[in-house]
């Protein structure tokens, strides 16, 4: 049997937002933290890990030939096979990256481009995890307490925070299970918030990847503050 190890892995990096709450006309992926693109950096981390065979990078149809020309040609990013365009929403995005993998991809990442502080460790330990058990997410403990709220105004109920956990990227799977569940959600005009409430729909469970706490989804212009702050503490490592 093959092993995790030995597997065609792909990585979707779906980069097709827009600067909507950012304020900007400028896509949040291109902004500079400490001199370099959010998405260089986000690339980069997949480009270093040896486990990853190729990506596939989905973005607006009006920022291709930017990413090609001052993102993967400029930072020489070697594995990006394609560029897509992406849809609408982030689901259709994603669905058009996957008719984009190579026809023997085994495990198929989902990352947000805008998230560019994942470590190898973290991508390599989503990968083994959805080899095991079909599919995985790279999450980490809540550190706050939820609550359910009734008419938006007034608390319903409490959760127990010890079972509550929030789920970051990448979002891994093996590629027929992902394929299949976004087939299904289709087929039903289902839209989700990520991917993997698509697999739970077809009664999958999924495994948590223990993720960190700096792997930040930059969308707000507080989030560069903490980028800022993050990269520097890198640097210094």
């Amino acid at each position: 049997m093959k092993k995790a190890s030995k597997a065609f892995v792909s990585a979707i990096i779906v980069a097709a937002g827009k600067g909507t709450r950012m304020n900007m006309d400028l896509n949040k992926v291109f902004i500079d933290i400490c001199g370099k693109p959010v998405l260089a950096r986000t690339l980069q981390v997949f480009e270093d890990c040896s486990l990853v065979n190729e990506i596939i990078l989905v973005v607006n149809k009006e920022d291709i030939i930017y990413c090609k020309q001052d993102i993967i040609d400029a930072y020489d990013i070697q594995k990006v096979k394609t560029i897509v365009a992406g849809g609408a929403e982030r689901q259709q995005s994603v669905y058009n990256g996957l008719a984009e993998v190579n026809e023997n991809c085994d495990i198929v990442l989902v990352h947000d481009g805008a998230r560019p502080f994942i470590r190898k460790e973290q991508i390599v330990s989503s990968i083994h995890d959805a080899w095991e058990f079909g599919a995985s997410c790279v999450a980490v403990p809540s550190k706050d307490t939820l609550k359910i709220a009734e008419q938006g105004e007034f608390v319903k109920e409490t959760l127990d925070r010890s079972v509550v956990w929030s789920v970051q990227t990448p979002q891994t799977f093996r590629y027929k299970l992902l394929k299949e569940a976004h087939d299904m959600a289709y087929k039903d005009n289902f839209l989700g918030t990520d991917d993997a409430v698509l697999v739970e729909r077809l009664g999958w469970k999924i495994k948590l990847t223990m993720g960190s706490y700096e792997n930040i989804k930059i969308t707000t212009r507080e989030d560069l503050i903490f980028a800022e702050a993050i990269t520097l503490n890198r640097m210094g490592e």
